[in-house]
């Protein structure tokens, strides 16, 4: 008789999924972040959307930013994500860069404009696992779940890799519930 495994911790699934992740080609990695990219540059969310917060990625996550350069984000203002606390984060419509906490390119605060929350349409957002219920797995500082309940009538993407789906993820209360998941192979949510 087999013996029972404990379920995996958070820090074991991150490590997990962030292998997963890096176990892709520098190629696959570009080809899958493009297919993620035109599938929500189709969506008519993404086409409604004036204000959309985007991200900058840390090596071996998905890369948004072809979704700029798309024909569908044309007239359209990207903010992005800035620590600028320990706990707390702004989106802003950068004037200028910096390399911002845990080594990501973020907008500088001081050449940059704040944009509330309430103002932005659609979120799309970085993760580290996810499940088909729309449960997010993140690095684990809590940055977005706190700043998301603030987008009032924006719709949260989660952009990632198919090698990041978990078959089900435990939700904590403080988890913020994605929207949709758009990765190389399907859109997972409501529809």
């Amino acid at each position: 008789m087999a013996a029972d495994h404990a379920p995996e911790s958070k820090k074991e699934l991150r490590e997990r999924f962030i292998l997963a992740r890096k176990s892709l080609t520098t190629e696959e990695r570009a080809d899958k972040s493009e297919q993620v990219c035109r599938t929500i540059a189709s969506m008519p969310e993404y086409r409604e959307a004036s204000v959309i917060m985007l991200y900058h990625g840390m090596p071996g996550e998905l890369d948004i930013q072809p979704l700029v350069r798309h024909p569908n984000s044309l007239g359209k203002h990207f903010v992005y994500p800035v620590c600028l606390s320990r706990t707390e984060m702004a989106a802003m419509i950068p004037g200028g860069w910096r390399e911002g906490a845990f080594g990501i390119h973020e907008p500088d605060p001081a050449l940059s404009r704040v944009v509330p929350p309430e103002e932005i349409d659609l979120v799309v957002c970085p993760g580290v696992a996810f499940d088909s219920e729309g449960t997010r797995l993140g690095m684990g500082r809590g940055f977005y779940d706190r700043f998301l309940p603030a987008c009032k009538k924006a719709l949260v993407i989660l952009a990632a890799f198919e090698v990041q789906h978990a078959e089900k993820l435990e939700r904590e209360e403080t988890d913020y519930m994605m929207d949709r998941i758009v990765t190389e192979d399907a859109v997972y949510g409501p529809d």
